[in-house]
């Protein structure tokens, strides 16, 4: 099979599409024939070596969301059968990387694509909405607050939206495009603010009628964290998904609203509670009340400007590797 190898930390030229052997599933596990691979931020930071999370050795196939088809299944599987469309959970994924045409994953790792998803999509969804459900989850997000989704026309942002709606929130978002702004309304926020621009802070205190928003889903700390603070209502939680260096905050912003602040790293939430939040989607996505949102989408061998893409101002969706 064709799978796309990593022999060195360095920039996107590390991944080279190589011929390897076709995978064989053990006891318990499932080989899924990928249709389509999800590519993170985060695949972007373990190629480069700065990650807190690194493979054990070289080289290595990177990867965790993908959709496919069920091609062979081990000793003692059941609950699936050889062509089942299926999704991956993201973290059962990583045990053979999806950026391949075939990957092994635990049987428990695998979870039903319904018929009016498209592969492209479903490699969208668990690390997005695992990532999305856990935040909202961890700033105790309920019905009639307000949510600020930071980067919200991504695929973290869209799923975000999608599932504050699903909790009764109301949700403002922002983006750093035209194209961005459009998406962000068409997923239901109430209203959108441009970010990277000046005033972001006073917008978003006028449209809460100066009550500032009860939730933030921060997704570039280093840039955003000191004027969320000043965005908080009292009592109001910043949850940082993302952030890509240092930033100086005033304290004083967080003390006067009796503000919390919580980082989160989805790797560290137990793989069970992964799934069973996935598992909770899933009238959700058949319904369509949950949509995962494509973004541009690359041919495998062009993994290299995938990992640019996903890391580019203005991006949208999910970036996604297409698999022949």
């Amino acid at each position: 099979m064709q799978a796309i190898r990593i022999h060195e930390f360095g920039p996107p030229s590390v991944m080279r599409l190589e011929e390897v052997p076709d995978p064989q599933p053990g006891p318990g596990q499932v080989l899924v024939r990928l249709r389509a691979a999800g590519v993170n931020p985060a695949d972007t930071y373990i190629r480069s070596g700065n990650y807190s999370r690194l493979p054990d050795k070289m080289p290595y196939t990177p990867g965790g969301d993908g959709a496919g088809e069920i091609a062979a299944i081990g000793e003692g599987v059941t609950g699936v059968k050889v062509g089942d469309r299926v999704y991956l959970d993201g973290i059962a994924s990583q045990l053979s990387g999806t950026y391949a045409q075939f990957t092994i994953a635990s049987a428990a790792g695998v979870h039903p694509l319904p018929s009016r998803l498209s592969f492209e999509q479903g490699a969208a969804i668990a690390v997005p909405y695992a990532t999305a459900h856990f935040a909202l989850d961890y700033a105790n997000a309920r019905d009639g607050e307000t949510v600020l989704v930071h980067g919200a026309s991504g695929a973290v942002g869209t799923a975000a939206i999608q599932l504050a709606l699903a909790r009764g929130t109301k949700v403002i978002g922002t983006a750093g495009s035209e194209r961005g702004k459009k998406l962000v309304m068409e997923q239901g926020a109430r209203q959108v603010v441009e970010h990277g621009k000046a005033g972001v802070v006073e917008k978003v205190m006028e449209l809460t009628g100066g009550k500032g928003v009860d939730v933030i889903l921060e997704m570039l700390a280093n840039v955003n964290l000191g004027f969320d603070l000043k965005m908080l209502s009292p009592g109001g939680r910043v949850i940082v998904i993302g952030s890509r260096g240092n930033v100086e905050i005033t304290p004083r912003d967080a003390m006067n609203r009796e503000a919390t602040i919580r980082g989160m790293l989805l790797w560290h939430v137990p793989h069970d509670e992964q799934r069973r939040a996935l598992e909770s989607m899933a009238d959700g996505f058949q319904s369509g009340q949950l949509s995962p949102v494509v973004g541009p989408t690359f041919p495998l061998a062009q993994a290299p400007a995938s990992h640019e893409a996903v890391l580019a101002p203005g991006h949208y969706g999910k970036v996604v590797l297409t698999i022949d």
